[in-house]
């Protein structure tokens, strides 16, 4: 059951076609933990390229979907609504297995830290139940 449909996200995230690569946010606890779903489609736009004979979504936007959970779960606090939240940084990146087509990536990620307009997040992407990708990012929170 969603808790938040593609326009409301759009009210919070900056992103958009074909770069918001959120759908759905399922369960949401501002600042801590949210739970997002991407439906991948055969029609995504780096499909074209990323490999046209055997379609994979790539990793980099596999992660960069984990980030976009993250700065909605950021940006539902009201001490940070209408900023613009960056990519600090990444680590310990982890591709499990290939995502195609078809497939719907669960977003899960939890913010470990919070303070002075950075944050530290956990992030998992699971596909039916199975890890796909796991990372920790870094955001900045900017004006």
């Amino acid at each position: 059951m969603s808790i938040m449909n593609i326009e409301e996200i759009k009210k919070i995230l900056p992103h958009r076609y074909p770069f918001l690569l959120i759908d759905c946010v399922e369960e949401l606890v501002s600042g801590e933990k949210i739970v997002c779903k991407k439906n991948v489609t055969a029609n995504e736009e780096f499909f074209n390229g990323h490999f046209p004979k055997e379609p994979v979504m790539p990793g980099v936007l596999m992660v960069e979907a984990l980030a976009q959970a993250g700065v909605i779960a950021l940006l539902s606090l009201p001490e940070f609504e209408g900023k613009t939240v960056y990519f600090g940084g990444m680590d310990k990146v982890k591709f499990r297995r290939k995502v195609v087509p078809g497939d719907t990536l669960k977003l899960e990620v939890e913010i470990l830290k919070l303070r002075n307009g950075a944050g530290i997040g956990k992030g998992v992407a699971f596909v039916k139940g199975k890890k796909a990708v796991e990372a920790q990012m870094t955001f900045m929170i900017g004006g």
